[in-house]
């Protein structure tokens, strides 16, 4: 069949188009509920970001939501997040949007005061 799709076939993996940037700073995952209420918050340990997304590290025995608010330690913004991949007690994760490179900057620069 010309449509069938191949799942036994490996993929490359794909070039990383963003910067990494070893972070090791506490953050929460902000859970959405009904009605777009944030009453569940988990702690997390971010260990590195890019303009796209985040590897994150959360306890291996709670389960996470595809989709939640990432908020970073000493940072007031929330940053929409979506799970893509969770081996362990790490989570790679994709921001809903990039984020703007002087909002990391300042994110790095804070990493370096404390």
């Amino acid at each position: 069949m010309a449509f069938q799709m191949h799942l036994d076939t490996t993929h490359p993996e794909p070039d990383q188009a963003y910067r990494e940037f070893a972070l090791d700073r506490p953050g929460k995952v902000i859970f959405v509920g009904h009605h777009l209420s944030t009453a569940t918050q988990l702690r997390c340990l971010i260990r590195s970001i890019t303009l796209a997304g985040a590897t994150i590290e959360v306890n291996s025995s709670i389960e996470m939501p595809n989709n939640f608010f990432l908020e970073i330690l000493g940072i007031q913004d929330e940053i929409g997040s979506t799970l893509v991949k969770r081996e362990g007690d790490l989570a790679t994760i994709s921001f809903n949007m990039l984020i703007n490179p002087e909002f990391l900057h300042h994110v790095l620069r804070l990493s370096f005061e404390n």
